[in-house]
């Protein structure tokens, strides 16, 4: 069997599709991968064994720009660039894991009447998902949630697939990535694979009060890191890579923003944690739809942006340390599937083939 992976944009559209991919190549099927030029999956994939292919796409944006005129036009480029790419390669299955260069993937293997599945992450379901639903033969989800927003005859509530190397990390391994002393619990805080400026500021006015508590691991993102930042307790990376499940395993708790994807991680972990997801003006409004959805289940603590300060800030993490038990208890009512083998099996029931190319 041959699969077409696509998705990009952040890491959120990246990493299930690498936690696939590995489990593909260990069936002796094979893979390959489109995405954008510029876009994080490049490097991301790059790190993999198996060709990537790069198109040109347009982001989807919900505002005025005069890039979107520049950016619609890339669309029927990229459709075209796919279309010769699946005439070239044949895949016997394209899955996508969303983000605007899945559109014209997609696009072009409807065109070649190539079987689709894609996944959505997100409680709400993307732009790119809902636009291209009606070219799909099934729609993953990662939460049971988003079946009010999408057909029930395509709908496979699979979860999110997840790296093996995070469900196996070792927190002693992960003090020692660091040199860190296991005397003092773990705060682990990230923005993300794109960063979180605003709580990189946040973290930064309170380094002191936080060293005084906890060991304090700060993922800053892509040229967010600050110099002069050096002090006992304190250590700031743009990304951790094959580390994180380490890192994960031996985080007492994580500040995080809202991403699907951030999210399941931390539940299929059971690690307690304090989301601060993306505002509405700067999002499709997703991360607030998380976060507030996965409160009321008492999964999370939430602090929403414009109630941040200092203040806020500090009290929201002595509430999640404080609670941390019955958070865990909590958490360990969430329903782990085992959504590499669901997801696989869909690719044989769609293919009605499992056997090697």
């Amino acid at each position: 069997m041959k699969i077409l992976f696509t998705g990009g944009g952040t890491a959120g559209h990246v990493t299930p599709n690498i936690a696939l991919i590995e489990s593909v190549r260990s069936r002796g099927w094979s893979a390959f991968y489109v995405g954008s030029y510029t876009g994080i999956e490049r490097e991301m994939i790059g790190r993999l064994d198996i060709p990537f292919m790069p198109i040109a796409t347009g982001k989807l944006r919900r505002y005025f720009s005069w890039q979107n005129l520049v950016d619609f036009l890339r669309i029927p480029l990229g459709v075209m660039q796919s279309l010769l790419i699946c005439l070239r390669e044949k895949p016997d299955l394209v899955f996508s894991k969303g983000g605007f260069v899945s559109v014209p993937v997609i696009l072009a293997a409807w065109l070649c009447r190539i079987p689709v599945i894609s996944h959505e992450s997100d409680v709400t379901p993307g732009l790119a998902n809902r636009l291209t639903r009606f070219a799909c033969q099934k729609i993953c989800t990662t939460f049971a949630e988003t079946s009010q927003y999408l057909p029930p005859g395509k709908l496979v509530h699979t979860g999110t697939p997840v790296r093996d190397s995070l469900l196996r990390g070792e927190a002693a391994a992960g003090f020692a990535l660091f040199g860190l002393e296991a005397s003092l619990p773990l705060l682990l805080v990230t923005g993300g694979s794109l960063g979180a400026k605003v709580i990189n500021e946040q973290v930064r006015r309170v380094i002191p009060q936080l060293t005084a508590r906890f060991n304090l691991v700060h993922l800053v993102g892509a040229g967010q890191m600050q110099q002069g930042m050096a002090q006992k307790g304190y250590v700031q990376r743009e990304f951790i890579h094959e580390e994180f499940g380490d890192l994960l395993a031996a985080a007492t708790l994580v500040v995080s923003r809202a991403g699907a994807n951030s999210l399941y991680e931390l539940f299929v972990t059971r690690t307690p944690h304090l989301l601060i997801p993306l505002t509405a003006e700067v999002s499709r409004g997703d991360q607030l739809v998380n976060a507030a959805t996965f409160q009321k289940r008492g999964f999370s603590r939430v602090l929403e942006e414009a109630a941040l300060n200092d203040q806020t800030f500090l009290q929201a993490i002595d509430d999640v340390y404080s609670n941390r038990q019955a958070i865990e208890k909590a958490l360990g009512e969430f329903e782990q599937k085992d959504s590499t083998a669901l997801i696989l099996d869909l690719f044989e029931q769609l293919t009605g083939s499992g056997e090697s190319p």
